[in-house]
């Protein structure tokens, strides 16, 4: 009898040593995948890992042309949800009108108007970016 529990003991052992370190890895794994996706930002504070976005994302003003592309065309080319149409100099004059020119267009294009939300689902547009593809779209 006393054989056999030392026999089982040398595996109890090693399975036991075994169980800790796999159990070990399991934490470190779990904490790992419970890590946050991201963070949030907030403008004018630092955010560690944006400097690498910021180059990625290419930084500086955008062309009218890739603004529209990107942001603007969805709506504004097929007159969508009333979005006055690219080159509707009609359509565009009456709302400058109403709104204060150009300058009343833009403002409106930050902070949202109707369906459209806050600069067009251009989060990273800078005004005059906003302002050049305005100009682009409405011949103003």
């Amino acid at each position: 009898m006393n054989q056999i529990k030392k026999m089982l003991a040398v595996p109890a052992a090693v399975f036991a040593l075994w169980a800790m370190s796999a159990t070990a890895a399991t934490n470190e794994e779990l904490a790992k995948r419970l890590e946050p996706v991201g963070q949030v930002c907030v403008q004018g504070q630092e955010c560690k890992g944006m400097e690498v976005a910021a180059a990625a994302g290419g930084g500086g003003a955008k062309t009218p042309d890739d603004v529209i592309a990107k942001h603007c065309n969805a709506c504004h080319g097929t007159g969508l949800l009333g979005a006055p149409k690219i080159g509707d100099g009609a359509a565009w004059k009456k709302r400058a009108d109403e709104q204060g020119g150009v300058d009343g267009l833009l403002a409106k294009a930050i902070t949202g108007l109707n369906a459209m939300p806050p600069k067009g689902t251009c989060a990273d547009c800078s005004d005059d970016d906003l302002k050049g593809a305005i100009k682009k779209m409405s011949g103003l």
